[in-house]
C-alpha cells in the first residue's frame, strides 16, 4: 500500500508533525524533540515509498536499518542511526525533485527530505562546535587566501604523496582525491585589466563569478564574459563577491552562510535594483541563491532575497532567452563536428530551469549533445572527505560510464566540481558550455572550421 492509497479517515503519521518547519526563523526549527518527530515522520513515509534508493546511500542505509534492525518501526531509530543516514546525505537534491510529497508539489506531507538533513545538521551544528576541518571547507575564500600567501605551495602539496597522506590522517581530506588547484590571479583580477570591474548600475547583467572561478579556474569568468561580449550583452562585474554559502551551510553552519549572503545582497542588489539579471556560473550557487536564500536568511534581509531570488539566472539560461534577437551572434568558425557529452548537474535539475547549456551547443554546426543525467557523486566537499571519497565513486559509477558510452572527445557540463569528478574518474575533463561556445566562435578553436555561408546572389 501506498501512502497515497490510505484512507484519509486512517490515522498515519505521514502527515506533519506539529514540529514541521523548514524556517530557521520559527523557534520550533531549533526544538529537538519536536526535530525528532519530524525525522521519524519522514523515515517512516521515506520507508514506505522506496522511490529514492539510487541516489545516495541515506536511503539503502534508513531501509537496511528498519529491515533488518528496527522491524520497520522507525520509532526505535536511536541517534547514532539518525547520525548514519544524516552523514550519507550529500545534498544532490535528487531525491527532491523525484519525490512527489514536496512542498513544491503543493502535496499535503509538506516533505523535503534534503532541508530536513539540512534542519538536523544545523541543529547539530548549534549545540556542538563544528570540527576544524568542516570549518575551513566550509570558508573556501578564506582557503584560497591562505593559499596565494604559499605562492603556489599549497599546489605543490597537493600533489605529493607524504603531504596527502598527512592531510589524509590529519584533516580528513581523502588522498586519492584530485583537488582543483589554485589560481595566483583572481578572476576579479582579469576581469578589471579586461574593463569590467569597477563598472556602476545599471548594467543589463551582473556576474556572479563564485568562488571556484574567482580562485580555481578564471579561465571559465573569461569565457562567459567572451560569449556574453560576443551576443552584445552589457555585461559587469563587482568587486569583493564572497562564497555563496553553500560550503558552510552544507555542514549546517548558517551563521556563515548569513553573513556571506547579507554582504553578497549589499553588493548585487544595487544592480538588481536597476533592473538587472545575475548570472550565477555555478549552478549549485545559483541554486542557493534562487531557492535558499529566501527561506533561510535572517527576516530583515529575506525582502531583498526575494528579489535577488528573481534577478537570478544560470549565464547560459540567459543566452537561450536572447537568441531569437538580431544581436545572438551564430557566426561559429569551428566545431567539434559530432557527438558532445552534456552531463546535467544536479543541482540545475534542482532549479527546473531546463538544460539550457545543451540547447546552445546545438546551435554549433555538426553539434550533436548526448545528455547524462545521473549524479557524478561529488557534491560539495562530500567526495573530498576520507568518509566520503570511496562512496561518492561508486555513487557516480553510472554517470562516468554514462559519459564515457556517448563515445565523444568533447564533454560539457556546467558543474566545475563534477568536471574534477570526470577527470579523476573518467579520465575526460568537461568543458562549460560556454567554453565550448568561446571556442567554436574562434577559428582556431577546433580543428574542424566551419564553411562560411554561401554568399547570397
Amino acid at each position: 500500500m501506498t501512502p497515497d492509497e490510505r484512507s484519509p479517515d486512517q490515522p498515519t503519521s505521514f502527515r506533519p508533525t506539529e514540529g514541521l518547519s523548514y524556517d530557521p526563523e520559527e523557534p520550533r526549527y531549533w526544538d529537538a524533540a519536536l526535530l525528532r518527530g519530524e525525522i521519524e515522520r519522514a523515515f517512516d513515509l521515506c520507508n514506505s515509498c522506496r522511490l529514492c534508493f539510487k541516489y545516495c546511500d541515506s536511503f539503502p542505509t534508513l531501509f537496511d536499518l528498519l529491515d533488518r534492525k528496527h522491524g520497520g518501526d522507525v520509532k526505535r531509530i536511536d541517534g547514532g542511526d539518525v547520525d548514519r543516514v544524516v552523514a550519507s546525505c550529500f545534498q544532490c537534491k535528487l531525491c527532491e525533485v523525484q519525490c512527489p510529497y514536496t512542498p513544491r508539489d503543493k502535496h499535503e506531507f509538506q516533505l523535503d527530505f534534503p532541508r530536513l538533513i539540512h534542519r538536523q545538521q544545523a541543529v547539530h551544528a548549534r549545540a556542538h562546535r563544528l570540527p576544524l576541518r568542516e570549518r575551513l571547507l566550509g570558508q573556501p575564500d578564506l582557503m584560497a587566501r591562505l593559499a596565494r600567501l604559499s605562492f603556489g605551495f599549497a599546489n605543490r602539496l597537493n600533489r605529493l604523496p607524504a603531504a596527502r597522506w598527512a592531510m589524509e590522517k590529519l584533516g580528513g581530506i581523502h588522498r586519492e582525491k584530485l583537488l582543483p588547484d589554485f589560481s595566483r590571479d583572481t578572476f576579479e583580477r582579469r576581469a578589471k585589466r579586461a574593463g569590467y570591474l569597477g563598472t556602476d548600475p545599471p548594467a543589463e547583467v551582473v556576474l556572479f563569478q563564485t568562488c571556484f572561478v574567482q580562485h580555481n579556474d578564471p579561465g571559465i569568468g573569461e569565457d562567459v564574459l567572451f560569449v556574453l561580449k560576443r551576443n552584445q550583452v552589457d555585461v559587469a562585474c563587482v568587486a569583493g563577491l564572497r562564497c555563496c554559502g553553500m560550503p558552510a551551510w552544507e555542514h549546517g553552519d548558517l551563521a556563515t552562510l548569513r553573513a556571506n549572503a547579507r554582504h553578497n545582497l549589499d553588493l548585487l542588489m544595487p544592480f538588481v535594483e536597476s533592473g538587472a539579471k545575475v548570472l550565477v556560473v555555478n549552478p549549485t550557487c545559483s541554486m542557493m541563491m534562487r531557492r535558499e536564500y529566501p527561506e533561510l536568511l535572517a527576516m530583515a534581509d529575506r525582502e531583498r532575497a526575494k528579489r535577488l531570488a528573481a534577478a537570478v539566472q544560470d549565464p547560459c539560461e540567459y543566452l537561450w532567452s536572447i537568441r531569437g534577437e538580431r544581436r545572438f551572434s551564430r557566426d561559429f568558425k569551428s566545431t567539434p563536428a559530432g557527438p558532445v557529452a552534456y552531463h546535467a548537474p544536479c543541482h540545475l535539475r534542482a532549479q527546473a530551469v531546463g538544460f539550457k547549456g545543451r540547447d546552445l551547443l546545438r546551435l554549433i554546426p555538426g553539434v550533436t549533445p548526448a545528455m547524462v543525467m545521473e549524479c557524478c557523486g561529488h557534491n560539495g566537499t562530500f567526495a573530498m572527505k576520507a568518509e566520503g571519497f570511496e562512496a561518492s565513486r561508486r555513487l557516480g559509477q553510472r554517470a562516468f560510464d554514462g559519459m564515457k558510452n556517448v563515445g565523444a572527445q568533447v564533454w560539457a557540463t556546467e558543474c566545475p566540481l563534477a568536471a574534477l569528478q570526470f577527470q579523476q574518474h573518467a579520465g575526460t575533463k568537461p568543458q562549460h558550455p560556454l567554453s565550448i561556445l568561446a571556442r567554436a566562435y574562434r577559428d582556431d578553436g577546433f580543428a574542424t572550421k566551419v564553411p562560411p555561408p554561401e554568399a547570397k546572389p
